[in-house]
Parts: C-alpha cells; sequence; structure tokens
C-alpha cells in the first residue's frame, strides 16, 4: 500500500514542482484551530498571491465551506473510516481543482497525530499544528509526526496565561524528537504572530519559483 502511495506521491511531486505550485501538509489533532489558521492564512495571502485549499476530513464539506466563503477555490475529500489523506485522493483532488501556476497549494488533512505520518502526499513540506490547550508533551507522545514534520506552529498563545502548557517544555520537547524543526508560536484568532508564518510560506514559494526557473 505505501509503496503505491510513495509512486504517486512522487507523480503529485513533480506536477506541482512543473506547474510551480506550493503544496504544503497542514497535519494536526482535531480542535488545534487548524482550519480557523487556514482561513486567516488564506485572507491574508489570496490578494498578492493564487491560492487553493485541498480539504481533508471523514465526513461533512464543513471546512471546504468556510474556505470557500474566503473567497478561495476549495475541494472537500471525505475519507469515510479513513483516518488519513493519500496520494491518490490528492492526485485526483488537484485534477478537480486545477490550481493555477505559481498557487500555493494548502492541504488540510484529516485531525490525527498517527496515521497521516506515514503517507507522503507529494508535498513540499508538512506542517505540523499544535495549540496550547492540548498537552505538551504532544511531540514526545506521537514522535513520528514531529519527526516528519518542517514546521510546528504553536497556535492559541492568546490562551497560553489561562491554561496549564509549558511553552519552553513543549519546543524542548518538539526538539529532542526533530532537532531541525522550525517552531512558530502564533494566535490565529487575534493575529499575534500570523505574519511570520506568511512570511515562511512565501519564502518557500520564492524559493521554488526559483529553482524552477533555474
Amino acid at each position: 500500500m505505501l509503496g503505491e502511495n510513495d509512486r504517486r506521491a512522487s507523480r503529485n511531486r513533480a506536477r506541482f514542482e512543473t506547474d510551480g505550485v506550493l503544496a504544503l501538509n497542514l497535519l494536526s489533532s482535531p480542535g488545534s484551530g487548524k482550519t480557523t489558521l487556514l482561513c486567516e492564512t488564506v485572507k491574508a495571502l489570496q490578494s498578492e498571491l493564487p491560492v487553493a485549499v485541498i480539504e481533508g476530513d471523514q465526513q461533512t464539506s464543513n471546512d471546504a465551506d468556510r474556505i470557500r466563503a474566503t473567497g478561495a477555490p476549495a475541494i472537500q475529500v471525505n475519507t469515510g473510516k479513513g483516518c488519513h489523506l493519500d496520494a491518490a485522493m490528492i492526485e485526483d483532488a488537484a485534477n478537480g481543482l486545477s490550481a493555477e501556476e505559481g498557487s500555493v497549494l494548502f492541504i488540510e488533512n484529516v485531525g490525527n497525530l498517527v496515521c497521516p505520518a506515514a503517507f507522503d502526499l507529494g508535498e513540499a513540506a508538512k506542517v505540523v499544528i499544535l495549540s496550547v490547550t492540548e498537552g505538551e508533551d504532544k511531540p514526545i507522545k506521537y514522535p513520528d509526526m514531529f519527526a516528519v514534520a518542517d514546521l510546528m506552529i504553536l497556535n492559541k498563545i492568546d490562551l497560553a496565561p489561562y491554561v496549564q502548557f509549558d511553552i519552553a517544555r513543549c519546543m524542548g520537547m518538539a526538539r529532542r524528537v526533530n532537532p531541525s524543526l522550525q517552531i512558530l508560536q502564533l494566535s490565529a484568532t487575534t493575529g499575534e504572530g500570523l505574519e511570520a508564518w506568511l512570511d515562511w510560506v512565501r519564502e518557500r514559494r520564492a524559493g521554488l519559483l526559483a529553482t524552477r526557473a533555474a
């Protein structure tokens, strides 16, 4: 199964790179604020560059509807009993979405810190989102997810004064699992720290387009 997935992922990656599409795989447990962050990200970026979204959930189109309300194109993938997106789902969704050249394609994976870590979708980077309303020991309880991530976003930092969450300890645990992991702190609700995340996306897109041009 993983062998076929990896073949499809390679095909997706080649397609995205050829089209100059930066594909980012967003991962988290349920309730991390992933969709809220994605809505605010899309609203902030879509005036300067093309964006598109693939939404993954077991059921409903609620999250895709929220994205479409921002004016960005989005397609919903329902996995049924499946706990993750796979490369074949992304290939089919990308065919239906037809992201334009130079787009940032956000893939919001199913809320789960276990299964999605094992599946390459052909993305340029994996971004794991952890909120301060979750346990600070998540990186060592679910190490595979944090080990494969390129970036960790620590979300809902506006709530940090009201919950028992040691930010420094959490970041230390994450870097114990993945020493090269980049970490950003932000609040999707208040906008604190959001610009650093937007800059990270812009820089990754610029790097992809520069490599493609060369």
